[in-house]
């Protein structure tokens, strides 16, 4: 089993060509929906007594919720807009809500997971749920440039304490003062995390793993939607598979990196989760074999 902790949330996500008002989204919930094609996937989060019984219901067909908290308040909800070109966002307005003093405690019996992922998440209380369970075999996070800029200490501690991280390109730069990322890649190593994986965004990423650098380009689409969760479903998708086949020889990252791609461009043709929700495994792997036939010489 997969465990992934994480926001669960409301989003109000404006582009110059739609507003959609708080539908469901969170960097758990995509990455637990993306990952869910792949491994059974237990959601840990908190939502608000707002939350939709829709969205519940809508999470329960795909997902493990014994770790979904509810308490009396609002659910946590982030406001954003996009640029004409979809690739640059402005926050608008972040309210935490219910998740702001947010301390995970997990129903009796709950099942020590294999794989643990804990998205961007203040990374206290990722290293407090992470000391929950007992030696996972994959373990990685996530962090954001709130975190870095407010708790960066706290963030390589967390890095320290996993198997791996997953960061974006903006985020990498800033936790490590260069401007090149393959230097960041080999810096966040040194914490003493395993592999790292730089997100680029359309421009796909990067996996430095046992001194072996794994660049991948983007998958080529014709019309971006809602580029929000692209990089949480990445992450989904990546560990997703890797906990699917219980490996992290150097071959099998790679193709979780482009497994991650897939998912991340899945993700970005419809607004919040609602093509993840649509998706079949056969388009899964139907868009992985497009993939590999894009980048065979």
């Amino acid at each position: 089993m997969l465990s992934i902790f994480g926001s669960v949330a409301l989003d109000t996500t404006r582009t110059p060509f739609n507003t959609e008002e708080k539908i469901l989204g969170g960097a758990a919930t995509y990455a637990s929906l993306s990952a869910s094609y792949f491994v059974e996937t237990s959601l840990i989060g908190i939502v608000g007594t707002d939350f939709p019984p829709e969205y519940r219901s809508i999470l329960q067909g795909k997902l493990d919720l014994q770790g979904l908290s509810t308490k009396q308040g609002n659910t946590f909800h982030y406001d954003s807009s996009f640029d004409y070109a979809l690739s640059h966002r402005t926050t608008n307005k972040t309210e935490l809500n219910v998740a702001a003093d947010f301390e995970p405690v997990l129903p009796p019996g709950y099942p020590t997971p294999r794989h643990l992922y804990l998205a961007n998440n203040d990374p206290i209380q990722n290293i407090r749920l992470l000391s929950k369970f007992l030696s996972p075999v994959i373990t990685m996070c996530d962090t954001m440039e709130y975190w870095i800029r407010d708790k960066r200490d706290q963030v390589i501690r967390m890095m320290s304490k996993v198997e791996g991280v997953v960061v974006n390109d903006e985020e990498a730069r800033l936790l490590c003062g260069s401007a090149n990322l393959i230097k960041c890649a080999r810096m966040i190593l040194s914490f003493g995390t395993k592999f790292v994986i730089i997100k680029k965004g359309e421009h796909g990423s990067i996996l430095l793993h046992n001194d072996v650098l794994f660049p991948t380009p983007g998958y080529p689409l014709e019309e971006v939607v809602d580029p929000t969760g692209a990089g949480d479903s990445f992450a989904g998708g990546f560990l997703g598979y890797l906990a699917a086949k219980n490996s992290t020889d150097t071959h099998t990252m790679r193709q979780a990196v482009i497994y991650g791609n897939i998912m991340g461009s899945f993700a970005v043709e419809d607004f919040g989760v609602r093509r993840l929700l649509k998706l079949t495994k056969e388009e899964i792997e139907l868009r992985y074999n497009k993939y590999l036939e894009l980048v065979r010489l």
